[in-house]
Protein backbone atom coordinates (compact mmCIF):
# COMPACT_ATOMS: atom_id res chain seq x y z
CA UNK A 1 0.00 0.00 0.00
CA UNK A 2 3.02 2.24 0.65
CA UNK A 3 4.43 2.03 -2.50
CA UNK A 4 1.32 2.00 -4.59
CA UNK A 5 0.50 4.85 -2.98
CA UNK A 6 4.00 6.88 -3.16
CA UNK A 7 3.90 5.97 -6.62
CA UNK A 8 0.73 7.47 -7.49
CA UNK A 9 1.13 10.83 -5.84
CA UNK A 10 4.53 10.98 -7.15
CA UNK A 11 3.10 10.67 -10.61
CA UNK A 12 -0.12 13.14 -9.61
CA UNK A 13 2.60 15.99 -8.32
CA UNK A 14 5.34 15.97 -11.08
CA UNK A 15 5.48 19.43 -11.02
CA UNK A 16 5.84 20.30 -7.01
CA UNK A 17 8.40 17.00 -6.99
CA UNK A 18 10.23 18.62 -10.20
CA UNK A 19 10.39 21.97 -8.42
CA UNK A 20 11.75 20.36 -4.89
CA UNK A 21 14.21 18.30 -6.38
CA UNK A 22 15.71 21.02 -8.72
CA UNK A 23 16.44 23.53 -5.55
CA UNK A 24 18.58 19.86 -3.82
CA UNK A 25 20.28 19.38 -7.11
CA UNK A 26 21.26 22.94 -8.02
CA UNK A 27 22.95 23.19 -3.91
CA UNK A 28 24.11 19.49 -4.50
CA UNK A 29 25.94 20.39 -8.28
CA UNK A 30 27.87 23.87 -6.27
CA UNK A 31 28.86 21.31 -3.45
CA UNK A 32 30.39 19.03 -6.35
CA UNK A 33 31.81 21.91 -8.29
CA UNK A 34 33.65 23.95 -5.77
CA UNK A 35 35.00 20.30 -4.14
CA UNK A 36 36.30 19.14 -7.00
CA UNK A 37 37.96 22.71 -8.57
CA UNK A 38 39.25 23.06 -4.85
CA UNK A 39 40.93 19.63 -5.18
CA UNK A 40 42.09 20.53 -8.34
CA UNK A 41 43.48 23.75 -6.83
CA UNK A 42 44.78 21.27 -4.07
CA UNK A 43 47.13 19.48 -6.73
CA UNK A 44 48.41 22.23 -8.95
CA UNK A 45 49.76 23.36 -5.84
CA UNK A 46 51.37 19.95 -4.85
CA UNK A 47 52.89 20.06 -8.74
CA UNK A 48 54.17 23.54 -7.99
CA UNK A 49 55.75 22.69 -4.61
CA UNK A 50 57.42 19.03 -6.30
CA UNK A 51 58.61 21.14 -9.39
CA UNK A 52 60.53 22.96 -6.23
CA UNK A 53 62.10 20.19 -4.27
CA UNK A 54 61.00 17.07 -5.73
CA UNK A 55 58.70 13.95 -4.98
CA UNK A 56 57.91 12.90 -1.70
CA UNK A 57 60.15 15.45 0.26
CA UNK A 58 58.08 17.28 3.51
CA UNK A 59 61.14 19.39 4.73
CA UNK A 60 64.89 20.31 3.65
CA UNK A 61 67.85 21.08 5.96
CA UNK A 62 69.75 23.71 5.18
CA UNK A 63 72.24 26.38 6.24
CA UNK A 64 71.98 29.79 5.60
CA UNK A 65 74.79 31.69 3.17
CA UNK A 66 77.29 33.98 4.42
CA UNK A 67 75.82 37.40 5.05
CA UNK A 68 78.35 39.95 2.16
CA UNK A 69 81.11 41.14 3.18
CA UNK A 70 81.84 38.31 6.01
CA UNK A 71 85.13 37.19 4.54
CA UNK A 72 83.53 35.20 1.14
CA UNK A 73 86.15 35.59 -1.32
CA UNK A 74 84.56 36.60 -4.73
CA UNK A 75 85.35 34.36 -8.08
CA UNK A 76 88.67 34.47 -9.54
CA UNK A 77 90.02 33.01 -12.89
CA UNK A 78 93.25 32.07 -14.07
CA UNK A 79 94.17 31.34 -17.38
CA UNK A 80 96.22 29.07 -19.54
CA UNK A 81 96.91 30.65 -22.64
CA UNK A 82 97.34 29.42 -25.82
CA UNK A 83 99.06 31.66 -27.43
CA UNK A 84 98.08 33.99 -30.73
CA UNK A 85 100.49 36.81 -31.82
CA UNK A 86 100.16 39.82 -28.97
CA UNK A 87 96.79 38.09 -27.75
CA UNK A 88 95.84 34.43 -26.62
CA UNK A 89 92.87 31.92 -27.00
CA UNK A 90 91.94 30.85 -23.59
CA UNK A 91 89.61 29.28 -21.83
CA UNK A 92 88.93 28.13 -18.42
CA UNK A 93 85.73 27.62 -16.17
CA UNK A 94 85.07 27.89 -12.22
CA UNK A 95 82.71 25.51 -10.22
CA UNK A 96 81.19 27.45 -7.30
CA UNK A 97 78.77 26.17 -4.55
CA UNK A 98 75.21 27.82 -4.74
CA UNK A 99 73.16 29.55 -2.43
CA UNK A 100 74.12 27.74 0.96
CA UNK A 101 77.20 27.46 3.30
CA UNK A 102 77.92 23.76 3.28
CA UNK A 103 76.79 20.90 6.03
CA UNK A 104 78.68 17.84 6.55
CA UNK A 105 77.71 14.97 4.96
CA UNK A 106 77.17 12.86 8.48
CA UNK A 107 74.33 15.65 8.92
CA UNK A 108 72.27 13.31 6.65
CA UNK A 109 72.96 10.67 8.89
CA UNK A 110 72.29 12.87 11.76
CA UNK A 111 68.90 13.52 10.71
CA UNK A 112 67.83 10.29 9.19
CA UNK A 113 68.12 9.16 13.18
CA UNK A 114 65.42 12.15 14.40
CA UNK A 115 62.29 10.68 15.51
CA UNK A 116 60.01 10.61 12.84
CA UNK A 117 62.24 10.69 10.12
CA UNK A 118 60.98 7.77 7.18
CA UNK A 119 64.21 8.80 5.07
CA UNK A 120 67.11 11.55 4.45
CA UNK A 121 69.05 12.07 1.22
CA UNK A 122 71.72 14.95 0.66
CA UNK A 123 72.52 17.05 -2.25
CA UNK A 124 75.00 19.26 -3.68
CA UNK A 125 74.24 22.16 -5.67
CA UNK A 126 76.52 23.86 -7.80
CA UNK A 127 77.05 26.36 -10.88
CA UNK A 128 79.91 26.49 -12.94
CA UNK A 129 80.43 29.36 -14.51
CA UNK A 130 82.71 29.16 -18.14
CA UNK A 131 85.03 32.19 -19.55
CA UNK A 132 86.59 31.67 -23.09
CA UNK A 133 87.76 34.54 -25.21
CA UNK A 134 90.91 36.07 -26.44
CA UNK A 135 92.50 38.35 -23.86
CA UNK A 136 95.89 39.78 -23.43
CA UNK A 137 98.21 38.40 -20.79
CA UNK A 138 96.33 38.67 -17.47
CA UNK A 139 94.37 37.72 -15.16
CA UNK A 140 90.18 38.30 -15.23
CA UNK A 141 88.73 38.88 -11.83
CA UNK A 142 85.06 39.40 -11.41
CA UNK A 143 83.99 42.42 -9.31
CA UNK A 144 80.78 43.20 -8.20
CA UNK A 145 78.54 40.07 -8.86
CA UNK A 146 76.50 39.71 -11.65
CA UNK A 147 73.30 41.31 -13.00
CA UNK A 148 69.85 39.34 -12.76
CA UNK A 149 68.02 37.78 -15.42
CA UNK A 150 68.15 34.10 -16.58
CA UNK A 151 67.37 30.91 -14.40
CA UNK A 152 69.06 31.73 -11.09
CA UNK A 153 72.41 31.93 -9.70
CA UNK A 154 74.78 32.61 -12.53
CA UNK A 155 72.03 31.10 -15.16
CA UNK A 156 70.42 31.92 -18.52
CA UNK A 157 71.33 35.67 -19.68
CA UNK A 158 73.37 36.89 -15.86
CA UNK A 159 76.70 38.64 -17.68
CA UNK A 160 79.39 39.05 -15.07
CA UNK A 161 81.36 42.22 -14.19
CA UNK A 162 84.86 42.30 -14.11
CA UNK A 163 87.60 43.83 -15.37
CA UNK A 164 91.28 42.06 -17.24
CA UNK A 165 94.50 43.45 -16.16
CA UNK A 166 96.79 44.50 -18.48
CA UNK A 167 94.81 45.17 -21.37
CA UNK A 168 91.60 44.89 -23.35
CA UNK A 169 89.17 41.46 -24.36
CA UNK A 170 87.00 39.98 -26.44
CA UNK A 171 85.13 36.77 -24.57
CA UNK A 172 81.79 34.96 -24.01
CA UNK A 173 80.50 33.97 -20.52
CA UNK A 174 78.27 30.91 -20.05
CA UNK A 175 77.15 29.70 -17.09
CA UNK A 176 74.94 26.86 -16.09
CA UNK A 177 73.65 24.79 -12.94
CA UNK A 178 75.05 21.02 -11.79
CA UNK A 179 73.04 19.54 -9.31
CA UNK A 180 75.21 16.40 -7.45
CA UNK A 181 72.74 13.78 -5.83
CA UNK A 182 72.98 10.77 -4.29
CA UNK A 183 72.69 7.91 -6.74
CA UNK A 184 71.94 5.29 -3.87
CA UNK A 185 68.61 7.51 -2.99
CA UNK A 186 67.39 8.77 -6.26
CA UNK A 187 63.43 8.51 -4.72
CA UNK A 188 64.18 11.83 -2.64
CA UNK A 189 65.25 15.24 -4.27
CA UNK A 190 64.60 17.75 -7.10
CA UNK A 191 65.46 15.16 -9.67
CA UNK A 192 62.57 13.19 -8.56
CA UNK A 193 60.38 16.22 -10.28
CA UNK A 194 61.30 15.33 -13.73
CA UNK A 195 60.87 12.39 -16.06
CA UNK A 196 63.60 10.54 -18.02
CA UNK A 197 63.11 10.71 -21.72
CA UNK A 198 66.03 9.01 -23.15
CA UNK A 199 68.28 6.55 -22.18
CA UNK A 200 68.42 6.12 -18.38
CA UNK A 201 68.58 7.30 -14.71
CA UNK A 202 71.63 6.44 -12.63
CA UNK A 203 72.74 2.97 -11.57
CA UNK A 204 73.37 2.51 -7.62
CA UNK A 205 77.01 1.92 -8.38
CA UNK A 206 77.56 5.12 -10.09
CA UNK A 207 78.67 6.64 -6.75
CA UNK A 208 81.66 8.27 -8.68
CA UNK A 209 81.15 7.28 -12.24
CA UNK A 210 81.84 10.07 -14.90
CA UNK A 211 78.08 10.05 -16.24
CA UNK A 212 75.42 12.26 -16.40
CA UNK A 213 72.02 13.10 -16.66
CA UNK A 214 70.61 16.41 -18.57
CA UNK A 215 67.65 18.68 -18.71
CA UNK A 216 65.65 18.43 -21.66
CA UNK A 217 65.41 21.81 -22.45
CA UNK A 218 69.23 22.44 -21.62
CA UNK A 219 70.10 19.31 -24.10
CA UNK A 220 68.17 21.30 -27.18
CA UNK A 221 70.04 24.44 -26.82
CA UNK A 222 73.13 22.98 -26.29
CA UNK A 223 72.40 19.42 -28.88
CA UNK A 224 73.31 17.04 -26.10
CA UNK A 225 72.17 13.65 -26.79
CA UNK A 226 72.78 10.23 -25.00
CA UNK A 227 76.01 9.16 -25.71
CA UNK A 228 77.64 12.62 -26.33
CA UNK A 229 79.85 13.78 -23.46
CA UNK A 230 79.86 17.34 -21.40
CA UNK A 231 83.33 18.57 -20.07
CA UNK A 232 82.97 20.10 -16.53
CA UNK A 233 86.36 21.46 -14.92
CA UNK A 234 87.92 19.53 -16.89
CA UNK A 235 86.41 16.21 -16.06
CA UNK A 236 84.18 14.50 -19.05
CA UNK A 237 81.02 13.36 -18.59
CA UNK A 238 79.14 10.73 -20.75
CA UNK A 239 75.67 11.70 -20.79
CA UNK A 240 73.39 8.24 -20.21
CA UNK A 241 69.50 10.06 -20.14
CA UNK A 242 67.89 13.15 -20.85
CA UNK A 243 65.01 14.02 -18.35
CA UNK A 244 62.08 16.41 -18.53
CA UNK A 245 60.45 18.13 -15.63
CA UNK A 246 56.75 17.46 -14.89
CA UNK A 247 56.13 20.95 -14.41
CA UNK A 248 58.32 24.39 -14.31
CA UNK A 249 61.51 24.75 -15.11
CA UNK A 250 64.13 21.34 -13.94
CA UNK A 251 66.26 21.43 -11.01
CA UNK A 252 69.43 21.75 -12.68
CA UNK A 253 70.79 22.19 -16.14
CA UNK A 254 72.88 18.96 -15.13
CA UNK A 255 72.77 16.14 -12.82
CA UNK A 256 75.94 14.24 -11.87
CA UNK A 257 76.49 11.73 -8.49
CA UNK A 258 76.79 13.36 -5.54
CA UNK A 259 80.39 11.98 -4.91
CA UNK A 260 82.40 13.68 -8.09
CA UNK A 261 80.33 16.65 -7.91
CA UNK A 262 82.29 16.95 -4.27
CA UNK A 263 84.96 16.39 -5.87
CA UNK A 264 84.66 19.10 -8.69
CA UNK A 265 83.44 21.54 -6.16
CA UNK A 266 86.33 21.16 -3.74
CA UNK A 267 83.72 20.21 -1.05
CA UNK A 268 84.79 16.30 -0.19
CA UNK A 269 82.31 15.27 2.37
CA UNK A 270 79.71 18.33 2.01
CA UNK A 271 75.92 18.58 1.08
CA UNK A 272 74.18 22.07 0.51
CA UNK A 273 70.90 20.43 1.26
CA UNK A 274 69.18 17.36 2.98
CA UNK A 275 66.24 16.17 2.11
CA UNK A 276 63.90 14.71 4.43
CA UNK A 277 60.73 12.55 4.31
CA UNK A 278 58.61 12.48 7.65
CA UNK A 279 57.47 8.75 8.46
CA UNK A 280 54.08 10.67 8.84
CA UNK A 281 52.46 13.41 6.92
CA UNK A 282 50.25 14.65 10.32
CA UNK A 283 53.85 15.30 12.51
CA UNK A 284 55.69 16.92 9.91
CA UNK A 285 55.79 19.77 12.69
CA UNK A 286 56.80 18.03 15.12
CA UNK A 287 59.70 16.45 13.48
CA UNK A 288 60.80 19.68 12.09
CA UNK A 289 60.95 20.83 15.63
CA UNK A 290 62.99 17.55 16.51
CA UNK A 291 65.42 18.52 14.00
CA UNK A 292 65.94 22.01 14.91
CA UNK A 293 66.62 21.31 18.59
CA UNK A 294 69.28 18.07 17.75
CA UNK A 295 71.08 19.44 15.09
CA UNK A 296 71.97 22.91 15.95
CA UNK A 297 72.87 25.61 13.09
CA UNK A 298 70.46 24.57 10.81
CA UNK A 299 67.20 25.27 9.14
CA UNK A 300 64.45 23.22 8.26
CA UNK A 301 61.73 24.21 6.40
CA UNK A 302 58.69 22.82 5.38
CA UNK A 303 56.70 22.31 2.43
CA UNK A 304 54.05 24.40 4.61
CA UNK A 305 56.52 27.15 4.12
CA UNK A 306 57.45 26.70 1.09
CA UNK A 307 53.43 27.25 -0.14
CA UNK A 308 53.35 30.80 2.04
CA UNK A 309 55.83 32.10 -0.16
CA UNK A 310 53.66 31.26 -3.37
CA UNK A 311 51.16 34.16 -4.73
CA UNK A 312 49.64 34.93 -7.91
CA UNK A 313 46.48 33.55 -9.93
CA UNK A 314 46.48 29.88 -8.41
CA UNK A 315 47.30 31.23 -4.49
CA UNK A 316 43.90 33.77 -5.23
CA UNK A 317 42.01 31.22 -6.85
CA UNK A 318 42.44 28.85 -4.05
CA UNK A 319 41.91 31.38 -1.16
CA UNK A 320 38.61 32.45 -2.73
CA UNK A 321 37.64 28.63 -3.44
CA UNK A 322 38.52 27.42 0.03
CA UNK A 323 36.54 30.51 1.24
CA UNK A 324 34.19 32.24 -0.54
CA UNK A 325 33.56 29.12 -2.69
CA UNK A 326 32.70 27.25 0.57
CA UNK A 327 30.30 29.03 2.15
CA UNK A 328 28.51 30.05 -1.18
CA UNK A 329 28.02 26.45 -1.16
CA UNK A 330 26.88 26.63 2.51
CA UNK A 331 24.87 28.75 2.10
CA UNK A 332 23.08 27.81 -0.93
CA UNK A 333 22.96 23.90 0.40
CA UNK A 334 20.84 25.87 3.87
CA UNK A 335 18.47 28.03 1.31
CA UNK A 336 17.85 24.66 -0.77
CA UNK A 337 17.30 22.64 2.36
CA UNK A 338 14.90 25.28 3.49
CA UNK A 339 13.03 25.86 0.68
CA UNK A 340 12.47 22.07 -0.20
CA UNK A 341 11.04 22.01 3.56
CA UNK A 342 9.01 25.18 3.06
CA UNK A 343 7.77 23.74 -0.41
CA UNK A 344 6.97 20.29 0.95
CA UNK A 345 4.94 21.78 4.12
CA UNK A 346 3.20 23.97 1.58
CA UNK A 347 1.95 20.75 0.03
CA UNK A 348 1.16 19.15 2.92
CA UNK A 349 -1.18 22.01 3.45
CA UNK A 350 -2.78 21.90 0.25
CA UNK A 351 -3.56 18.11 0.81
CA UNK A 352 -5.56 18.27 4.21
CA UNK A 353 -8.56 17.01 2.73
CA UNK A 354 -6.91 14.31 1.52
CA UNK A 355 -4.98 13.49 4.70
CA UNK A 356 -7.94 14.03 7.00
CA UNK A 357 -9.92 11.57 4.75
CA UNK A 358 -7.27 8.93 5.70
CA UNK A 359 -7.00 9.87 9.12
CA UNK A 360 -10.77 9.80 8.99
CA UNK A 361 -11.12 6.16 7.32
CA UNK A 362 -8.35 4.69 10.12
CA UNK A 363 -4.89 6.07 9.15
CA UNK A 364 -2.84 7.05 12.04
CA UNK A 365 -0.93 10.04 12.32
CA UNK A 366 2.35 7.75 11.98
CA UNK A 367 1.17 6.14 8.84
CA UNK A 368 0.18 10.17 7.61
CA UNK A 369 3.36 11.21 8.44
CA UNK A 370 5.45 7.69 7.10
CA UNK A 371 3.93 8.40 3.48
CA UNK A 372 4.72 11.88 3.21
CA UNK A 373 8.76 11.74 4.33
CA UNK A 374 9.00 8.89 1.72
CA UNK A 375 7.65 11.20 -1.05
CA UNK A 376 10.45 13.43 0.52
CA UNK A 377 13.02 11.24 0.37
CA UNK A 378 12.25 10.18 -3.05
CA UNK A 379 12.49 13.93 -4.15
CA UNK A 380 15.52 14.29 -2.41
CA UNK A 381 17.37 11.34 -4.00
CA UNK A 382 16.30 12.73 -7.50
CA UNK A 383 17.51 16.06 -6.86
CA UNK A 384 20.74 13.84 -5.59
CA UNK A 385 21.16 12.21 -8.96
CA UNK A 386 19.99 15.42 -10.62
CA UNK A 387 22.66 17.71 -8.72
CA UNK A 388 25.18 14.99 -9.54
CA UNK A 389 25.01 15.25 -12.99
CA UNK A 390 25.15 18.33 -13.09
CA UNK A 391 28.19 18.78 -10.82
CA UNK A 392 29.80 16.50 -12.55
CA UNK A 393 29.24 18.15 -16.27
CA UNK A 394 30.21 21.11 -14.48
CA UNK A 395 33.42 19.47 -13.28
CA UNK A 396 34.23 18.04 -16.91
CA UNK A 397 33.92 21.57 -18.23
CA UNK A 398 36.56 22.81 -15.73
CA UNK A 399 38.62 20.31 -17.16
CA UNK A 400 38.02 20.82 -20.50
CA UNK A 401 38.74 24.12 -20.55
CA UNK A 402 41.65 23.99 -18.12
CA UNK A 403 42.07 27.26 -17.27
CA UNK A 404 45.49 28.84 -16.88
CA UNK A 405 46.65 29.93 -13.48
CA UNK A 406 49.70 31.12 -12.49
CA UNK A 407 51.96 30.68 -9.55
CA UNK A 408 54.80 32.96 -8.77
CA UNK A 409 57.56 31.35 -6.73
CA UNK A 410 58.86 34.13 -3.96
CA UNK A 411 62.33 34.40 -3.55
CA UNK A 412 63.56 34.53 0.11
CA UNK A 413 66.12 36.69 -0.14
CA UNK A 414 69.03 34.46 -1.87
CA UNK A 415 68.49 31.29 0.52
CA UNK A 416 67.91 28.99 -1.98
CA UNK A 417 65.40 27.59 -4.34
CA UNK A 418 62.13 29.35 -2.51
CA UNK A 419 62.16 28.92 1.33
CA UNK A 420 62.71 25.17 0.45
CA UNK A 421 65.98 25.42 0.20
CA UNK A 422 66.62 22.13 -2.59
CA UNK A 423 68.76 24.68 -4.13
CA UNK A 424 69.74 24.14 -7.94
CA UNK A 425 69.04 27.06 -10.23
CA UNK A 426 66.31 29.50 -8.92
CA UNK A 427 67.88 31.60 -6.34
CA UNK A 428 68.10 35.22 -8.11
CA UNK A 429 64.47 35.97 -8.81
CA UNK A 430 61.07 34.92 -8.13
CA UNK A 431 59.83 32.71 -10.84
CA UNK A 432 56.43 32.21 -12.43
CA UNK A 433 55.24 28.64 -12.99
CA UNK A 434 51.68 28.51 -15.44
CA UNK A 435 49.70 25.30 -14.11
CA UNK A 436 46.51 24.15 -15.98
CA UNK A 437 43.64 23.72 -13.53
CA UNK A 438 41.49 20.59 -13.62
CA UNK A 439 38.15 19.33 -11.19
CA UNK A 440 38.77 15.94 -10.51
CA UNK A 441 35.47 14.47 -9.14
CA UNK A 442 36.66 11.70 -6.35
CA UNK A 443 34.12 9.00 -5.18
CA UNK A 444 34.22 10.70 -1.59
CA UNK A 445 32.31 13.73 -3.28
CA UNK A 446 29.89 11.26 -4.84
CA UNK A 447 29.16 9.78 -1.53
CA UNK A 448 28.75 13.12 0.01
CA UNK A 449 26.56 14.28 -2.56
CA UNK A 450 24.69 10.89 -2.08
CA UNK A 451 24.42 11.73 1.74
CA UNK A 452 23.39 15.51 1.25
CA UNK A 453 20.82 14.16 -1.34
CA UNK A 454 19.11 11.97 1.31
CA UNK A 455 19.82 14.37 4.12
CA UNK A 456 17.73 17.00 2.05
CA UNK A 457 15.04 14.47 1.92
CA UNK A 458 14.73 13.88 5.40
CA UNK A 459 14.40 17.68 6.52
CA UNK A 460 11.82 18.21 3.48
CA UNK A 461 10.27 15.13 5.13
CA UNK A 462 10.09 16.46 8.55
CA UNK A 463 8.71 19.54 7.44
CA UNK A 464 6.21 17.57 5.83
CA UNK A 465 5.58 15.06 8.37
CA UNK A 466 5.16 17.86 11.43
CA UNK A 467 2.62 19.44 9.62
CA UNK A 468 1.01 16.30 8.73
CA UNK A 469 0.91 14.86 11.98
CA UNK A 470 -1.26 18.39 13.07
CA UNK A 471 -3.88 17.48 10.48
CA UNK A 472 -7.01 15.89 12.07
CA UNK A 473 -10.20 14.23 10.61
CA UNK A 474 -12.36 17.59 11.63
CA UNK A 475 -10.05 19.42 9.36
CA UNK A 476 -11.07 17.80 6.17
CA UNK A 477 -14.30 18.46 6.97
CA UNK A 478 -13.75 21.96 7.53
CA UNK A 479 -12.42 22.22 4.19
CA UNK A 480 -14.70 20.59 2.20
CA UNK A 481 -17.45 22.97 3.91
Amino acid sequence: MFFTYLRRELRRRRKAALVVASGLGLGIALVIIVSSVSSGMSKAQDKVLESLYGLGTDMTVTKAAAAPGSGTERPKFEFDAKESGDDSTQSTDRVMVQGFQTLASTTVDKVDKQDGVADAVGGLSMTVMKVDGQFKRGEFKQEGGTSQGGRGGFGGGDQPQGEVKGGGASFDVNSYTVYGTDVTKQDLGPLTSSKITKGRTFKATETNGKVAVVDAAYAKEKKLTVGKTVTVHGTKFTIVGVSAADSGDAAANLYIPLQRAQTLADAKNKVTTVYVKAADSQQIDSVKSTIQKNISGTTVTTSADLADTVSGSLSTASDLASSVGKWLSIAVLIAAFLVAGLLTSSAVSRRVREFGTLKALGWKSGRVTRQVVGEALVNGLMGGVLGIAVGLAGAYAVTAISPTLTAQLGSSGGSGRGMMGGGPGRQSASKALDIALTAPVSLSIILIAVGLAVAGGLIAGAFGGWRASRLRPADALRRVE
